[in-house]
């Protein structure tokens, strides 16, 4: 932070780029050649439509973009996978197929940083957007290291004018943006990282555990899930604060939803509003006949869910969402009739807790799929998830993989409650960041617990980021 404050404005973008390439080499340094490639490929064909009237000769050079990045994107994450549910598929018509295996490590962050250049081409199609005639300053756009393992996936129009912004030492953003790393790596080393020790004991092995087990290693999931994401987001927008720029929102209390459109309007923002511009709204959106309009509305959460992992686990996810919003958007008048008919209405803070344990049900039923290994697991899962059992169940051997079961349930547990208050808080309009407000002392005492917890508390073997693997 020193070496990019002492460096003169005019120099800024090549410290930070220099940075971000090896941020991204100390991972696989032969990587670096394929972010470097989706660069100049992107670059150079954005400049290309941005000389030229002829649209079909723009949506050439679009495709020529997409269909490029796509390809390096399928080619080293989606290859194993397509060639095997291929031999599957043989194999039920009794014709053999022996796929080759290729043995690639899936390069961190291409998913991210791909959408990323997709949506900026997208833009320059469209004559949205003015290509960036200044390849540092685009390069910088795709490779900028806080976000560029895990997002939040940024807009060019956003994210370009910032880079030629004088940035002048600002003592609130550099408070604001300790903050954020600090708050964002409690979340992850203490919460999303104690709770993914009975997670993992309880997935890793389906046929072992029934009932009580499998309910609270799902329940504890979605806020594993969502403290290591919405924790790394934290520590992104905090690192980006801090060198004066300002990344999106991408979460916003996705577990006080109260229906699954809500849901997607709260969880990982940036990805929704990219499938909502760059594929729900090309496909029709809503704007078509209502069997269309859902049958778009299913093939943007398959697409979503193919786009979290190469596995049917992940595509099994995005379909419950897609028949979630199907559902909701063609029950919504009927819903509205029997909450009139009952009397529903009268009591809406009653109504709305409800939709929201619902919401909230629903969504950890996905995250049940989504966590699984593979879908027989997932079912194998499902079929052991009989109703809460004896209580006496907690005590099963899932626990001991800790020293003292009770106290770690315990702090868990304690864990989840404190951020579900803070978060209430949040809803109810409190200020962020509501635990570092004042008077000054409770500030700074707030700060030392939470250093003394990430110390004491986290987990201390290193367990990467859940939305690495993406």
């Amino acid at each position: 932070m020193g070496l990019y404050l002492a460096c003169p404005d005019r120099y800024r973008w090549a410290l930070l780029l220099a940075a971000s390439y090896y941020f991204y080499a100390a991972w696989k340094a032969e990587y670096v050649l394929l972010i470097v490639a989706a660069t100049l490929i992107a670059y150079g064909t954005a400049l290309q439509m941005a000389q030229t009237e002829r649209r079909a000769a723009r949506l050439a050079l679009l495709l020529i973009s997409g269909i490029s990045n796509l390809t390096i994107l399928l080619a080293f994450k989606y290859f194993n996978f397509f060639s095997d549910s291929l031999r599957a598929i043989l194999a039920q018509a009794s014709i053999f197929y022996d796929p080759p295996l290729v043995e690639v490590l899936l390069p961190v962050g291409i998913s991210f940083y791909t959408f990323q250049i997709i949506g900026y081409s997208i833009d320059v199609y469209r004559r949205r957007l003015e290509p960036e005639r200044h390849l540092g300053y685009f390069a910088l756009f795709v490779a900028f290291f806080p976000q560029l393992v895990a997002g939040p996936i940024e807009r060019a129009a956003h994210m370009l004018p910032q880079f030629r912004r004088r940035f002048e030492l600002d003592a609130a953003r550099l408070t604001g943006g300790l903050q954020l790393v600090l708050w964002g790596l409690f979340k992850k080393v203490v919460i999303a990282d104690r709770l993914g020790l009975y997670v993992d004991a309880v997935y890793n092995q389906p046929t072992t555990y029934t009932g009580w087990p499998i309910w609270v290693a799902t329940f504890f999931f979605a806020f594993q899930i969502y403290c290591d994401f919405s924790g790394y987001t934290d520590i992104a927008l905090g690192l980006a604060r801090m060198m004066g720029f300002d990344l999106m929102e991408n979460f916003k209390q996705p577990y006080f939803a109260a229906s699954p459109v809500d849901f997607w309007r709260r969880w990982h923002i940036s990805l929704s509003t990219w499938f909502r511009d760059y594929l729900y709204i090309p496909l029709g959106g809503n704007r078509v006949p209502v069997s269309r309009w859902y049958a778009n509305l299913f093939i943007v959460f398959l697409v979503s869910g193919l786009w979290h992992g190469a596995n049917w686990t992940f595509v099994v996810w995005g379909g419950l969402h897609g028949l979630y919003v199907i559902v909701e958007v063609a029950t919504q008048g009927v819903r509205a009739g029997w909450n009139r008919r009952l009397g529903l209405n009268r009591w809406p803070g009653l109504l709305t807790v409800g939709s929201r344990l619902l919401t909230f049900s629903l969504i950890c039923l996905t995250w049940l799929f989504f966590r699984a290994n593979s879908v027989g697991d997932a079912l194998t899962l499902l079929a052991h998830l009989r109703p809460l059992a004896n209580p006496a169940e907690i005590n099963a051997p899932w626990l001991t993989v800790v020293d003292h079961p009770a106290q770690q349930m315990a702090l868990a547990v304690g864990l989840i409650l404190l951020l579900l208050v803070i978060q209430w808080g949040q809803v109810r309009g409190w200020s962020w960041p509501v635990i570092f407000l004042r008077p000054v002392w409770l500030r700074w005492a707030t700060y030392l617990i939470l250093v003394l917890s990430i110390l004491n508390l986290g987990i201390a073997s290193e367990v990467p980021f859940i939305y690495f693997q993406f």
